[in-house]
């Protein structure tokens, strides 16, 4: 399609990574995909382009190193979860990216930090100064602090706000499904992988069924509820499958894979 040709002038994106591309049950985190996640944000710099990485796992992570098999249920048990597996990610992404001369940067929010204008604007410059440093800033949730009060919720919109706080062209949302589908694949063997959403209305937010992942908080509801965001912001956004090969590369490239979500004309 025509519009997806923009992409190819995107200098500056944000890639929010799923829970269940970056976990690997008791294993922790998947090195072999973050080595290739890292990899193609390499290419992508040396290409010009400013990549902003959103990141999900610090539950998952701590879950593992704790040999814990159920996530915990209650708010404390998560911040505990979070707490231990936030450091253990990070070092993760750290060890990873350094193999192919990547520094990263931690940036914990909470949705206080984004409502507050001062915040924002204290968060926004440090960002601005870590993409001059030529630095990966890495986004998650602070977990460990957060409550329901002050919670984006899931990591879905919590890229849908640093897209906006980054002034980013495009947010890209790799996961384990293909994109939006006409309805649940694993359910119905009809269902057929939306291209492109030039409008999300009700028969959109419709084909958004089920939660996410056992680890992970989103599911393709959440991501709709970004895409809103992000398309109001008149910026686009695309869902696509994280594991297939040189994922940003081909859709920054202009490729038609996962579904892509526009802004109004």
């Amino acid at each position: 399609m025509q519009r997806r040709q923009t992409l190819k002038k995107a200098k500056r994106i944000v890639v929010k990574i799923g829970t269940s591309l970056l976990i690997s049950g008791a294993a922790g985190v998947n090195k072999i995909f973050l080595s290739k996640l890292a990899k193609e944000i390499a290419a992508l710099r040396q290409e010009g382009r400013e990549v902003i990485v959103v990141t999900s796992g610090a539950i998952g992570t701590g879950m593992a190193a704790m040999q814990c098999t159920e996530k915990p249920r209650t708010i404390p048990g998560k911040q505990a979860m979070a707490a231990i597996g936030q450091p253990r990610l990070m070092q993760a992404y750290s060890q990873v990216f350094s193999k192919y001369q990547l520094t990263i940067a931690q940036i914990l929010l909470i949705a206080d930090d984004i409502q507050n204008r001062e915040r924002f604007a204290h968060a926004r410059h440090a960002l601005v100064e870590l993409l001059r440093l030529g630095v990966i800033p890495v986004f998650n949730e602070n977990d460990t602090v957060a409550v329901e009060e002050i919670k984006f919720g899931e990591n879905d919109t919590l890229s849908a706000h640093i897209t906006h706080l980054a002034e980013a062209d495009v947010l890209i949302i790799l996961t384990d499904v293909g994109g939006l589908y006409t309805c649940n694949p694993a359910e119905n063997r009809e269902a057929k992988l939306l291209e492109h959403v030039e409008k999300i209305d009700r028969a959109v937010e419709a084909m958004a069924c089920g939660p996410g992942s056992e680890l992970g908080t989103g599911g393709m509801a959440t991501k709709i509820k970004a895409a809103k965001m992000v398309t109001g912001m008149g910026k686009e956004m695309v869902i696509a499958d994280g594991r297939l090969p040189k994922m940003l590369t081909r859709i920054l490239a202009g490729e038609p894979i996962g579904t892509a979500f526009y802004p109004p004309r």
